[in-house]
Parts: C-alpha cells; sequence; structure tokens
C-alpha cells in the first residue's frame, strides 16, 4: 500500500445528525426560555438542567467527530470516541460486518474484537464499500 492509498474512513451522516441535533435543541431552549410568560420562567436549575443536557449531546457529537479508521501501509488505526489503538495489518484476522449491524467489527488473531465506530452501518454503501476495501488489506 502507498501513501496514494491512505484511506481515513469518519461516520459524515452521523457527525451531521448529531450536531444538528445540538444546534436544534439550543436554539430550542433559547427561544422557549425567551418566549415563555414572566410567570412561567425556568427557574435557574432548570436552566442549569436544560444546558447540561444539552452539553451532553455536543458531548457525544465531538466523540462521534473524532471517530475515524485510517488504514496506511503499516496497518490501521482507529479512534473510538476518545480511545485509539493501533495494529499491524499482520496482527488483523478479519474486518466485518453483519446485514443490519450498526458497525463493522475488527477482529485480531489473537481473538480481540474492536468496533469500528467510524464506519456507520446506516450510512449503506459507502459503509460497505469501507468494510470491502478494508477486509481487501488484510494479510
Amino acid at each position: 500500500m502507498s501513501e496514494s492509498t491512505r484511506r481515513t474512513f469518519r461516520p459524515t451522516g452521523v457527525i451531521l445528525v448529531m450536531w444538528a441535533a445540538a444546534v436544534v435543541l439550543a436554539i430550542l431552549a433559547l427561544v422557549i426560555g425567551l418566549r415563555l410568560p414572566e410567570d412561567y420562567k425556568f427557574t435557574t436549575s432548570q436552566t442549569v438542567t436544560i444546558w447540561v443536557l444539552i452539553g451532553f449531546v455536543a458531548l457525544f457529537a465531538l466523540f462521534v467527530t473524532l471517530s475515524r479508521v485510517t488504514a496506511d501501509e503499516q496497518g490501521l488505526t482507529f479512534v473510538n470516541g476518545w480511545r485509539r489503538r493501533s495494529l499491524a495489518w499482520d496482527e488483523i484476522a478479519l474486518v466485518s460486518m453483519r446485514p443490519g449491524a450498526p458497525w463493522p467489527t475488527l477482529e485480531t488473531k489473537d481473538g480481540q474484537r474492536f468496533a469500528l465506530f467510524a464506519i456507520q452501518g446506516s450510512e449503506g454503501d459507502p459503509a460497505r464499500a469501507a468494510v470491502s476495501w478494508l477486509s481487501g488489506h488484510v494479510r
């Protein structure tokens, strides 16, 4: 595999949906909070609770955004949220995704299994193509 065949896979559709959800929630909270009559205003604890929940959605969106699978000459590096792992090609036994699975599974020759969150089954053909491409490079 040459430098020109280095590939990186990211969960593009899921990233867009997660960030859109965070923005929509923030806008809704702001608009509803500003448009409520004075006698129905949010208390401080309610306001903090809403923004903490929106913060959790944004944090989850950040973890999804950080997820990626990068294949190069040495092997595969994948990031699931904040955890990063690198495996040489000769350590990998297979990369597979069952029909209907949310993401593919990577299995090492010593029996360890890892989910590759950056390749989302919900993305359809691009996900299947990514799994096929990765499987074709397993030695």
